[in-house]
């Protein structure tokens, strides 16, 4: 049995604090209004389970890795599966984390895979979260792909508005 890291652990609170309300995940208002310009934004939701598994790290017990393998229900119908970084503090509430996933499936009716790129912090209990698609990483029906994702964490549910153009 793996033993709890301070990175882990400072994961979690990340993620405890994301659960506490809807967080948006944008990559900047200029980008998300040229986006919206150019095309219509698309939104599918739903909902997702997720498992996190913790991985070895170095001797630092304020970084934390761990594996993502994800089940997407909704608009979104697919699996993925990614890695995370986390870091901790010595600061109550205060925490980090990046994450790549790869996500493969269908949206609405659309199949391909696509990666989506999470940056999230935790500054003394205010939250913060990015997830974007990575520019060119749509395959197939999904090629083009462009778009942000918001999660929400309540009630130990996690769902998703995924906000996304094909051009």
């Amino acid at each position: 049995m793996m033993t709890m890291t301070r990175g882990w652990m400072a994961s979690a609170a990340v993620l405890a604090c994301v659960a506490g309300g809807a967080v948006m995940a944008r990559t900047g208002q200029a980008q998300t209004e040229t986006a919206r310009k150019d095309t219509r934004m698309t939104r599918a939701t739903g909902t997702f389970d997720v498992k996190l598994t913790p991985q070895s790290t170095d001797e630092s017990k304020m970084l934390g890795r761990m594996t993502i393998d994800k089940q997407f229900h909704g608009d979104l119908e697919g699996t993925s599966k990614g890695e995370m970084l986390t870091a901790g503090t010595d600061v109550k509430d205060s925490a980090g984390y990046v994450a790549i996933e790869r996500v493969s499936g269908k949206l609405q009716g659309r199949a391909g895979a696509f990666i989506l790129q999470h940056t999230g912090t935790m500054n003394r209990g205010q939250p913060s979260l990015s997830v974007s698609v990575v520019p060119d990483s749509g395959t197939g029906e999904l090629k083009g792909l462009s778009g942000t994702m918001t999660i929400d964490i309540g009630g130990g549910k996690h769902a998703y508005v995924f906000e996304y153009t094909i051009k």
